[in-house]
């Protein structure tokens, strides 16, 4: 057993579990490495520099072995920020046994705005069996007591498949809006590696070709596959000016310097959450987000009449058949 106030690190192959005891306050924290994709955000925005990225390995052309992270429990303080960015939800922080987040509840943080609503009235219910069989992390079921699909709102990622999937039926509100892009000219010959780590069909591999295929709407800008990407973005830092609520901060912001030269590009414009008046938050966001916060999104209405994002779900190309 840990001794008070020390941190005790629990590795397993399926998490990674941080420990504190105190004399009135009992922390724990769980990384779930089975929905961990390795993405950038927890690394980014940790402040003390406690979450590192473990890179995962390609074998010909495809991910061998998963990328992942690992923890510095010296240097990590249950601040909660990785909690909040993490696009998996597969970090878990307690307080004594029961949920509680510091820099949301000091307000250093905004809760993110996101939400996934079923409206059951416009749901064409010979669709169930392909909603529920295309929810990636498997939160859609079916009330039998009810006869309703419910979701688990906790563990959904907001990839808006269910929203395709569903024709409408399902209205997906994603926190982070930005953009992908992908050149498959540039990409190494026979690398597949990004459409393995994807935790959405967001990149996939054609069934009929075999060629790596971008349904962006499903997107949800975690970054995992720029991270397997063999092809690295490259650097150069500068310094900006932060303000908030009268205090004004240098910090090191990135630019990336050969986006021509990649791949797969993700970027994160904007997000969106409650208000609050924070120079940690400000500082946070000028690590996560991209400088174009003035583009605007694919909007849901047009995604819904998209034939490649209905085509890469499973168990659709009976619609598409059918000329739905």
């Amino acid at each position: 057993m840990a001794r008070r106030g020390m941190t005790r690190k629990k590795t397993s192959e399926r998490a990674i579990t941080l420990i504190r005891p105190m004399v009135t306050r009992h922390y724990r924290m769980e990384w779930d490495l089975e929905r961990c994709v390795g993405c950038e955000l927890g690394p980014l925005v940790c402040p003390k520099e406690a979450v590192e990225h473990v890179p995962g390995e390609i074998g010909d052309g495809r991910l061998a072995k998963r990328p992942t992270v690992d923890i510095d429990a010296e240097a990590c303080v249950f601040c909660g920020m990785c909690e909040v960015v993490c696009p998996k939800d597969a970090i878990t922080l307690t307080i004594n046994a029961q949920r509680e987040n510091p820099v949301l509840v000091h307000e250093a943080f905004p809760e993110f705005i996101e939400s996934t609503t079923f409206h059951e009235d416009l749901f064409d219910w010979s669709r169930k069996d392909l909603v529920i069989d295309n929810c990636p992390t498997d939160v859609i079921s079916y009330d039998e007591e009810e006869e309703t699909l419910v979701v688990d709102d906790e563990h959904c990622i907001r990839c808006r498949q269910c929203e395709i999937a569903s024709d409408g039926a399902f209205e997906v509100t994603q926190a982070w809006q930005g953009q992908v892009e992908l050149h498959r000219e540039r990409c190494v010959e026979g690398c597949l590696a990004c459409a393995d780590i994807c935790p959405t069909r967001a990149l996939s591999v054609d069934e009929d070709s075999g060629e790596l295929v971008l349904a962006d709407y499903y997107c949800i800008k975690c970054g995992a596959c720029v991270q397997v990407c063999p092809i690295k973005p490259a650097y150069a830092e500068y310094d900006i000016m932060v303000e908030s609520q009268g205090v004004s901060k240098t910090v090191t912001h990135r630019k990336i310097t050969n986006r021509d030269e990649l791949p797969i590009w993700v970027e994160r414009w904007r997000v969106r959450h409650h208000p609050v008046q924070s120079g940690t938050w400000i500082e946070a966001l000028t690590k996560l987000a991209d400088d174009r916060a003035g583009m605007v999104e694919i909007d849901s209405k047009r995604a819904l009449k998209r034939r490649d994002l209905l085509k890469v779900l499973a168990g659709a190309k009976t619609l598409l058949d059918l000329g739905e």
